[in-house]
């Protein structure tokens, strides 16, 4: 089963080609993906790998965690699952609960 991984601390020069590059040294990639800032199209400094299995993620975690990648030291860890988005948004309404409205 593929097993996704968190990378943090990349340089922004990064690409998700050389991420991949890196990875494929533990096992084999399913995917590597750099995360961008929509805004400015720039790197975000991290990203995710999927390893083809758990073997492969633990070998990368174990190889990869705190090496030097791109000039920056990199952390690896097994990815989390997003947490859910709050409902709302920037809609109005609502206010900070601790004041009195007026």
């Amino acid at each position: 089963m593929a097993k996704n991984l968190f990378v943090g601390n990349l340089a922004f020069s990064v690409t998700d080609d050389e991420l991949r590059s890196i990875f494929e040294k533990a096992g084999q990639v399913v995917s590597a993906k750099v995360i961008m800032d929509r805004e400015s199209g720039r790197s975000r400094g991290f990203g995710f790998v999927e390893m083809a299995d758990e073997n492969g993620a633990r070998e990368a975690i174990s190889r990869l965690n705190n090496t030097m990648a791109g000039g920056r030291q990199i952390t690896v860890s097994e990815a989390q699952p997003r947490p859910p988005r709050r409902e709302g948004g920037m809609g109005g309404g609502g206010g900070r609960p601790d004041r009195e409205r007026r």
